[in-house]
Formats: structure tokens, sequence, C-alpha cells
């Protein structure tokens, strides 16, 4: 699976029958999946749709759904009342020589509340099941540009993150092989510790002398943090590289390289190493910053 962003936005828009419908998502940084949802009124049995479809595309964003729904110009129906008609001309049957024996005109019938109804054609179950369909064909349709928007930008920070694992590669590689490492480097610097330690004290216990040896030769050894930042490195490198729904993990191990180089820092007695460490602390944090864009 491709790496995705998690910020995009997409807009889809079509027709079904005499009624135009739009679509318009927006996805943002989330810790999880987010959905907030903006339906007409009425048309609020679409959320369970909206909730499950979005989730099969997306796994970590907060995402705005909205849909417009309007209907078109059509001409009205004339809806004649029968009943009513037929009383009133009952009534006037009823009434006889007391009323006008002209026919009833036109314009007379209109005027009469009740006998002529004008109003839009209704809309059938059947209708209005294939309307509902289309528009939610309309938000797939939405829901897959939005997501070639989020793979289209998580494609370039995928580069970018490469690109900053690569540095704390070179960076981690300075600190491996700076002079002060090196064994004979070390004992000098153990022995000259020593001797500070002997020159300052009457009277030094041969046990504590050792306990301050090992201390001094512990501070002194970067393996450790120079392993667990390579084995970091090939980590980032293999979730970048396989995609998917990574963010969490590379935020975790973003984490991870930040301990690693603060412990470097801390342990560093040569400047060249302190200076390496203080890169590392800068591209790494960078680092963690994009990372956050990731679903």
């Amino acid at each position: 699976m491709p790496l995705q962003s998690m910020t995009g936005f997409a807009r889809r828009e079509g027709s079904s029958g005499r009624y135009r419908w739009v679509w318009e998502l927006r996805s943002v940084n989330g810790k999880g999946l987010d959905l907030r949802l903006r339906l007409p009124p009425g048309l609020e049995r679409f959320e369970p749709d909206c909730r499950r479809l979005a989730s099969q595309y997306f796994s970590r964003g907060n995402l705005q759904i909205g849909l417009s729904l309007n209907g078109a110009e059509t001409t009205v129906q004339a809806v004649v009342n029968r009943e009513a008609l037929a009383a009133v001309l009952k009534l006037r049957e009823q009434l006889g020589d007391f009323v006008d024996p002209a026919p009833l005109r036109f314009d007379t019938l209109l005027s009469l509340r009740g006998i002529v109804d004008f109003r839009e054609p209704e809309e059938s179950e059947s209708e209005r099941a294939v309307r509902d369909a289309e528009v939610l064909v309309g938000l797939e349709l939405a829901l897959t540009d939005l997501r070639s928007m989020r793979e289209e930008e998580g494609r370039a920070l995928g580069q970018v993150l490469l690109a900053q694992v690569d540095r704390i590669e070179q960076l981690t590689a300075t600190v491996e092989n700076d002079p002060s490492r090196s064994p004979s480097a070390i004992a000098d610097r153990l022995a000259q510790q020593v001797a500070l330690i002997m020159d300052n004290a009457s009277s030094v216990d041969r046990e504590r002398l050792h306990a301050e040896v090992a201390l001094l030769a512990t501070k002194a050894d970067l393996r450790e943090e120079l392993d667990r930042l390579g084995s970091h490195i090939a980590a980032a490198r293999d979730l970048l590289t396989r995609g998917g729904p990574v963010g969490r993990k590379l935020d975790f191990l973003a984490q991870e390289f930040n301990r690693e180089s603060n412990t470097i820092c801390s342990k560093s007695n040569a400047a060249a190493v302190s200076a390496a460490g203080i890169q590392l602390k800068v591209v790494i944090d960078q680092f963690r910053e994009q990372v956050q864009n990731l679903e």
C-alpha cells in the first residue's frame, strides 16, 4: 500500500432525476479517524453509509464530509379534488333557481378553495431509492479522489522522510568514526580521569576506584546507542518502503531516535561528537514533525 498524507480535498457533483448533488470532502491531521458530517435536513439516513465508506478508505485523519442536494425546476401538477368538485356541482343543482343557471366558468372553479391544488410531483419510493444509490456512488468517487490526493502527497512526503533518514545515518556514521571513539583515545581519556581522581584524594578505596573506572568506561562507550540507532534506521526505511498506515510506528521510532541522540549528547566528551549529536537532534525533530502528517 502507498503512503498517505492526512491532508487533502475532493469535490464531486452530479445529478439524479431532477435533483443535483454535490459532495465536498476535506481531510487534515488527526490522531484517529474523526468524521464530521454535514448532511441536509431529512437526509440523515446517509450517515451510516458515510461512516462505513470512510472507514474503508482511511484509518486516520479529521475528515469533513458535506453534501448538498437541490431539486431542479420542474413543472407543477394540477390535482383536482373530484369529491369537492362533485359537492359544489350538487349544491348548485340543489339551489336550482336561486343561482345563475349559466355554466360554471373555469376561472370560477380555480377561485374555489380546495377544488384545484397545484403541487410538485411526488417522488416514489423506488425513485428515491435510485437517487440515494446514485448519490452514494458519488460519495465513493469523492472518497477515491481524496485518497488519490492523499497518496500523491504521501509519495512526496515519503521522499522527504527517506532523505532525513539518510541524514540521520550519515550523522550516526560521523559519531561512529570520530577519532575520540578509538580504543586508544578512550584508554587515554580514562587514564587522565583516573589520574585526576588519584590527585584529588589522599587515599582512595580500591573498590571505589574500580567502580569509578567502570562508570567512566560505560559513559565513554556509545556502542549500544549507535547499534540502536542503526536498528531504528533500518526499521524506518522498511516502514517507508512498505507503505500503508505507518504514521504511528514512525512517530514511535522518532521518539526512540530522540532518546538515543540525547544519550549520545550527554555521554559525549568530544566536541565533534557533541556537534554531530546536536545535528542529529535537529534532523530528528524535523523527521518527527513530518511524520505527524502521515496516516
